[in-house]
Order: structure tokens, then C-alpha cells, then sequence
């Protein structure tokens, strides 16, 4: 490594998007749309997993998108005085949860997707543009695992995953070459453009063409739910022309460095911590992943993306930004 069927699926996008929050207004394309209504889900062992169709019907590989019940892991809270306990499918060594139970838990999940006799092959995530090559050795895994935040590989039998809870996961697969990439993208990661930095990579190792690839765009924290401040939208402006589309607020007021409302708190004649709060806009991960997919060279009718929250929808997955303790799911893609 270098540093550089699930059961019987079902139409279910619009059984998890009844309860979901009403997201803020957003630019929203034809082919977007497309994409959104046809994610399906399935159960496999007790599990739930999402799957793009555009990727399944490539029989080559295998893919999936874990979601939060079905484990063996039990995450206990306390909220308002209430305790509560939920057993989950953590996919994430966390301090809560047993090391022997999260391996259980992975262990169900690569056999749900059809990888139980594959390698998987994970990360110490940075939120980093970090890609790594991984070849037909061994690699190092957990603490010793290297660090970085996407993966590529030309290899069968290796299964490439990623961790998240609210950050998003891309898988890309070339059609022609036969190789895969399963990628993680944050803010941070997507302002660094990880995901074309991948795409780079695998045109230098593999002589991919992006417009031989498909990408799913998997759950992550959606625009309704993602606030983000200065620091956030100043990078994203100074990096990216066409920022302005991805953020729902006050964008110009915030790009031009008014990020503390209260930057003369006698002025404002309030009692100390009584004062505003600073402003703050909305920010769509997925929208601007798929225009920097897209800026890279692969099809808009090529990118698939899930319109599930990971925030909204805490029956279906982890949001470390809801629950703060929570637990970690995994994208993962391997070729057969």
C-alpha cells in the first residue's frame, strides 16, 4: 500500500423521506432528482443496507451502504435525566463500544454486501486529501493503519471502506479499467477536493477516463441540518467560484469576514451571555461533491446520491453532530 447481494431490494426513498425534516431550498438538477429516486434498500442477515443501482449492476463488484441497526453494540445516554440503550451496528472502535463487538459487527456487515471472504482494507481518518494505493501486500490495520481519507485499488478480493457519522461517503468505479475507490469527505476533504484528487489518482495508476466512471454519493448530513460559520464558507469561497450555489444564508455577509455579530458588545447594551448569536449559513456537501465530480470529467447522469440525512434521521443512521456519542457506519467497494 502506497501513500499518495443483498437480499431482496425495494424502492424505499420515499418511505424514509416521510419523516424526515423539510429540507432548506436548494439548486437542485434533473439528473439529481433521477439519481435520489432510484437508491433502494435491502436486508441481508438482519441488516439494513443501501445500495445505488447505478453501481449494483456492475457484477463485478460489491457494494453497500451500512446503516444504524442490526448490531450487537449497545450505546447507552442519558438526555433530560432519561436513560436510554439501543442496541446498534457500530462499525467504529469508539471508546464506548467492546473492540470484540465492533468486529462482529463488521464481520456481519462485509458478509451482508457479499465481502465476507474479502480483505477489507480501512484508514486512520484526518479529513485529509490523502489517497492511498492499495495493492495485493497486507496492510497494516487499526492503530497501525496508515493515515489518510480515500482509498483506490485494482485489486479482487480487497474490500476498500470508510468510516462516517455525518461527513460524506463517495464510491467511484470505473467501468473499463475494473478498479474501484471508496472515498471520505468532509468539509475539509471536499474544500481539498479529495474526490477529484482520487479521480487523478486513479487516471495515474490505472489510466482511468472520468468519464468511464460511476459515483454513489452516499448518506451524510444534509443542507437542512449542516450550519457551518466563517472559517467554513471564507475557504469554500476562496477555493471554489461557484461556492455561492452550495450554502443557503447569509453567504456574502460571512464571505467578507462579518463573522461575530457582537464584535461591540457595549454597543448592543445586552447583559453578558445575552448577546446574539453569530450568524451561521447551510451548507450541501452532496451538491458540491457532485460538481466537483462532474468539474472532474464524470457524467452528471453518472453520479447517483442519496437524499437521506444522517442528522434528520437517527432511526436509519449515526450523526456525530446530533448525538455527539454515537457510533460509525461504512461505505465500502470491492471488486469480486
Amino acid at each position: 500500500m502506497r501513500g499518495a447481494r443483498v437480499g431482496d431490494y425495494t424502492y424505499m426513498t420515499q418511505a424514509f423521506t416521510k419523516t424526515a425534516k423539510k429540507p432548506a431550498a436548494t439548486r437542485t438538477s434533473p439528473a439529481r432528482t433521477k439519481a435520489v429516486r432510484e437508491w433502494k434498500t435491502g436486508k441481508a442477515q438482519g441488516l439494513q443496507i443501501l445500495e445505488a443501482p447505478e453501481v449494483s449492476r456492475l457484477k463485478w463488484l460489491v457494494h453497500g451502504f451500512s446503516t444504524r441497526s442490526g448490531g450487537s453494540s449497545r450505546l447507552e445516554r442519558t438526555e433530560r435525566g432519561v436513560k436510554s440503550s439501543e442496541e446498534v451496528l457500530n462499525l467504529g472502535f469508539n471508546e464506548w463500544d467492546r473492540p470484540e463487538r465492533v468486529s462482529a459487527n463488521r464481520q456481519k456487515f462485509f458478509s451482508a454486501v457479499g465481502a465476507g471472504k474479502m480483505r477489507p482494507v480501512l484508514l486512520r481518518q484526518t479529513h485529509s486529501d490523502i489517497v492511498y494505493l492499495v495493492g495485493a501486500a497486507n496492510i497494516p490495520q487499526g492503530e497501525r493503519a496508515p493515515q489518510g481519507d480515500a482509498l483506490i485499488t485494482r485489486e479482487r478480493g480487497v474490500l476498500l471502506a470508510v468510516q462516517t457519522a455525518d461527513c460524506i461517503p463517495i464510491l467511484l468505479a470505473d467501468t473499463k479499467n475494473h478498479a474501484v475507490a471508496a472515498i471520505h469527505s468532509g468539509w475539509r476533504g471536499t474544500a481539498r477536493r479529495i474526490a477529484e484528487k482520487t479521480l487523478g489518482r486513479m487516471r495515474m495508476e490505472f489510466g482511468t477516463r472520468p468519464q468511464d466512471v460511476i459515483a454513489a454519493i452516499g448518506p451524510g448530513i444534509g443542507q437542512c441540518c449542516y450550519e457551518v460559520g466563517h472559517e467554513v464558507i471564507k475557504e469554500f469561497a476562496t477555493i471554489f467560484p461557484a461556492a455561492r450555489e452550495w450554502f443557503d444564508g447569509p453567504f456574502d455577509t460571512l464571505e467578507n469576514g462579518d463573522a461575530d455579530s457582537n464584535w461591540l458588545p457595549w454597543l448592543t447594551m445586552r447583559p453578558p451571555g445575552h448577546a446574539p448569536p453569530a450568524p451561521t449559513a447551510r451548507l450541501d456537501l452532496v451538491a458540491a461533491n457532485r460538481a466537483i465530480l462532474a468539474g472532474a470529467g464524470v457524467p452528471l447522469k453518472s453520479i447517483a446520491s442519496s437524499s437521506l440525512c444522517t442528522a434528520c434521521r437517527l432511526d436509519l443512521f449515526f450523526s456525530y453532530r446530533r448525538e455527539r456519542i454515537t457510533g460509525r457506519m461504512i461505505a465500502a467497494i470491492g471488486i469480486k
